[in-house]
């Protein structure tokens, strides 16, 4: 049972508005697994993108790369209709553990 999922009754079960609360969040839960799945594997490239930095010695950050990538999804956000402030603040979370992580792939 989800975290959002309530105890629902014999008499809610029927009940349209319960049901459609129910497949909906069912949804979201399956949407959220996705999500974590993807971003799973996104770290798995992003690893391999800090080794390989490391092996050359290259920085760990690429400021020109992530400045790409914000304005590429802020275009992708708005073409789904989604607010594109809220896609950089996503995106900027992750390149800061992806940072976070090349870092201490290239050690001290």
């Amino acid at each position: 049972m989800s975290a959002d999922a309530e105890a629902t009754t014999p008499a809610q079960s029927t009940n349209p508005v319960i049901a459609e609360l129910s497949r909906l969040r069912d949804s979201i839960d399956n949407l959220d697994a996705a999500l974590l799945h993807v971003l799973a594997e996104r770290f798995k490239c992003t690893q391999q993108v800090g080794h390989l930095k490391a092996q050359h010695g290259m920085p760990p950050a690429d400021p020109s790369r992530e400045a790409q990538q914000i304005d590429r999804l802020r275009r992708l956000a708005a073409e789904a209709k989604l607010d594109p402030e809220f896609a950089e603040k996503f995106l900027s979370f992750i390149i800061a553990e992806v940072l976070r992580h090349h870092e201490a792939i290239a050690g001290p």
